[in-house]
């Protein structure tokens, strides 16, 4: 954590912020710079009354910039005469356009310490830059969500806008009476104020949303590649990476124009949904049909491969881990891969020999990585599970243990596997929040957090009853012995086919660390 102050704070389990007390409005002083971010195309009036309501913020003039990202209109936005002082107008980088490349080229540039995303069709109350902002000045891994209403476009003047709400409040300038409120409003209030929503990112949606600019970076940005539900992506990316989603009802603002998704619901709806069934893999309804890769999987499988791992072993653990029920797996390989000499070397009598057919075997396969360590999260990949290659996953166990944790909200399961050692199942949400409290004891940071579930190998890897053994009738040949059956998990390891003693000693003792 960046801030000396927020370490000492109560950690947040969930989304739960209530240990959080944000100071009252207009009554503390703010510290830290914000960069306000519109993306604009087109429509200068309705940007006009924008940037006249940011005019009259209660939040420091010294402390905010606002940002607007021309995104090709035609004619070219111009700055209009009543703005906040610290207002210029930028073009969207070359080689792109919408909403998503505009407020990445708006981020950019960016020097504020808070991030605020706008529309430009949202008019902001006095308090709202403020309402928003209080919160990260308590901690440094929140994402703050304003409140809106959908209105029909007034006849309003910039000027009067500006001197209305300097005094007075939205209802001051706008009838609100026939105003449409948002649908995540119900959520929000259905959920306390999303402390006990399972799925927080959902409300997050974009026209009004701040978070501290190391996290804006940190999850890479808003995708220019969804060019429908780009907001509720990111906010996926943000999960994943353990913020806390606060919504401010306080940080009140009107949307110019009604939703577009009334001019076409059913459109709108699947607009979205090829861009979701891609990147966002909670969303199991959108990934329905057989055969498919997706490019985020669902769980990331990761097997350590060391000097008593046989290549049949891991190939059959490998192909186990891909063919269980749950299909959009990734396996990653944990080895020194990496640092496998190169150049001329004896193919038969190569010291690094089985290390080498293991990566022949692997290094097409788009469902298999090959990696020398493992990464501290598999974000954006929702779940990881870390298992003994020497115990293959059952055909359902994956499904069993995300049910297990999605059941209680855990994040982290840890299964025992008696004399096979453990196997883990760890929530990326959950390990994003360890990093991002900068948690020395990752387990103990988690058990905090999210909770940490335990199980034993018969909830997981359920034993097959054996089938019953024929009794041949008198005078014929004696019954064949039956076959053993059991799941992958249960069945005992083949012995490794000889190789050289500690090939994977040898070569990392052949490399100098880093």
């Amino acid at each position: 954590m960046t801030d000396g102050a927020a370490a000492d704070l109560p950690l947040i389990r969930h989304n739960d912020y209530s240990p959080l007390a944000p100071p009252a409005l207009g009554e503390w002083d703010p510290a830290l710079s914000v960069s306000v971010i519109i993306p604009a195309h087109g429509s200068q009036h309705r940007l006009d009354l924008v940037l006249a309501a940011l005019a009259a913020q209660s939040y420091p003039g010294h402390l905010m910039e606002v940002i607007v990202v021309d995104d090709g209109s035609d004619p070219p936005l111009r700055l209009p005469e009543i703005s906040p002082p610290d207002t210029r107008i930028v073009p969207a980088a070359p080689g792109g356009w919408g909403i998503a490349h505009a407020v990445n080229t708006g981020a950019a540039v960016a020097g504020g310490e808070i991030i605020q995303r706008l529309d430009a069709d949202m008019v902001v109350c006095r308090e709202h830059i403020e309402a928003l902002a209080r919160w990260h000045h308590l901690t440094d891994y929140l994402v703050t969500i304003g409140a809106k209403k959908f209105i029909e476009e007034p006849a309003l003047s910039p000027a009067a806008l500006n001197a209305s709400l300097r005094t007075g409040s939205l209802e001051a300038v706008f009838d609100l009476s026939e105003a449409l409120s948002s649908s995540t409003e119900q959520t929000i209030f259905r959920t306390d104020g999303l402390r006990t929503s399972r799925n927080p990112y959902h409300v997050c949606t974009g026209p009004t949303l701040s978070m501290r600019r190391e996290i804006f970076h940190a999850v890479g940005g808003v995708d220019p590649d969804v060019l429908r539900g780009s907001d509720t992506e990111f906010a996926y990316r943000l999960a994943t990476h353990g913020v806390v989603f606060i919504p401010d009802m306080a940080a009140e603002a009107v949307h110019l124009g009604l939703p577009t998704q009334r001019r076409n619901q059913q459109r709108a709806v699947r607009a979205v949904a090829p861009y979701f069934a891609h990147r966002v893999p909670l969303r199991r309804d959108l990934r329905k049909d057989r055969g498919r890769r997706w490019l985020v999987p669902y769980v990331e499988v990761v097997l350590h491969i060391d000097a008593d791992t046989g290549q049949e072993q891991v190939r059959g653990t490998v192909s186990a881990a891909l063919e269980g029920s749950v299909t959009d797996v990734l396996v990653t390989l944990v080895a020194p891969w990496s640092k496998l000499p190169e150049g001329r070397r004896p193919v038969l009598d190569d010291p690094f020999f089985e290390l080498r057919l293991l990566r022949e075997h692997f290094a097409h396969d788009q469902r298999v990585r090959l990696a020398d360590e493992v990464s501290p999260t598999p974000a954006p990949t929702p779940f990881r599970y870390t298992g003994p290659v020497s115990v293959p996953l059952g055909h359902d166990s994956l499904e069993r243990m995300i049910a297990a944790v999605q059941d209680d909200r855990s994040g982290m399961l840890v299964v025992d596997l008696g004399d096979d050692g453990s196997a883990t199942l760890e929530r990326a949400e959950a390990l994003g929040r360890a990093r991002l409290l900068d948690a020395d004891d990752v387990a103990a940071s988690i058990r905090a957090t999210h909770g940490v579930r335990h199980g034993d190998r018969a909830e997981f890897w359920p034993v097959k009853a054996a089938s019953p053994v024929r009794t041949a009738p008198p005078g014929d040949a004696p019954a064949a012995a039956p076959r053993a059956t059991s799941t992958p998990g249960d069945r005992e390891p083949a012995a490794p086919p000889a190789k050289p003693k500690s090939w994977i000693n040898r070569l990392r003792s052949t490399v100098q660390p880093d």
